[in-house]
């Protein structure tokens, strides 16, 4: 089988993986705090014996664009956003995990939440009292007044765990969350320096229009690939024919 086609072949299913990780950016447009997923393609020589005879075309996942997203103000007090390099901690099923979605709700046990993952504050997940208005303050401070209650009855009843970490220290997982790479250690500590908006969320970093751009090359470029397989099969074919007619 003629090389080309090894090519071809690889370049045309690695095309289809690259536009399935476009597309999960642009279902995410909308998401606050999302980081668009990065990736890149390379070649790979296959090595004969002696010499490479072919080569195959591999993803390569560079990570993700850790740019941050437009900061729109949503007056709601339980919205927040971290500057520079800060991430929320929180609790899912798989372990302590990080991101940049501050859209915080408060649950039926009266414990924040965000996207159902438990909010994890510097002494674990928080609890407020039931009923209570709540604000927070730049250095991740949960203040409540109670139902009812004159100003002079506010007080603190947590703190947000905020961590500082790059993009080289953090990876996304299948859900979406981020969590230390391999020898960064299991979790991040928590980092008091890093400051937090209050009334305001952060948007997705993913520019619609240049996603919109990228998955129209993805087919153009798949079409391509497919037509290059074709093109190498009916001059099989032909020489097949040439071959058979001098015999």
């Amino acid at each position: 089988m003629d090389r080309a086609i090894y090519t071809a072949m690889s370049g045309a299913s690695q095309t289809i993986e690259m536009q399935s990780i476009t597309a999960q950016n642009l279902a995410n447009v909308s998401t606050p705090g999302f980081k668009a997923q990065l990736a890149a393609l390379r070649h790979v020589p296959v090595i004969g014996e002696t010499l490479p005879t072919r080569s195959v075309v591999a993803a390569s996942t560079t990570g993700f664009d850790a740019t941050a997203g437009t900061f729109n103000y949503t007056g709601n007090p339980l919205d927040v956003a971290l500057e520079d390099n800060g991430y929320l901690a929180i609790q899912t099923p798989y372990g302590e995990a990080y991101t940049r979605n501050g859209r915080i709700t408060v649950d039926a046990n009266n414990q924040l939440r965000i996207n159902n993952n438990l909010v994890i504050g510097e002494g674990g997940p928080i609890e407020v009292p039931p009923s209570a208005k709540l604000s927070i303050g730049a250095d991740g401070t949960i203040s409540s007044l109670d139902a009812g209650g004159t100003p002079n009855t506010i007080g603190p009843i947590g703190t947000l765990k905020k961590v500082q970490a790059t993009s080289e220290q953090l990876a996304r997982g299948d859900d979406g969350y981020f969590r230390p790479r391999p020898g960064v250690g299991d979790v991040l500590p928590n980092d008091p320096n890093v400051r937090v908006y209050s009334g305001v969320i952060e948007s997705s970093n993913v520019n619609a229009t240049d996603a919109m751009v990228d998955m129209i090359n993805h087919q153009r470029r798949f079409e391509l690939q497919m037509k290059v397989i074709s093109s190498v099969n009916e001059n099989e074919q032909r020489a097949n024919q040439l071959m058979n007619f001098n015999v």
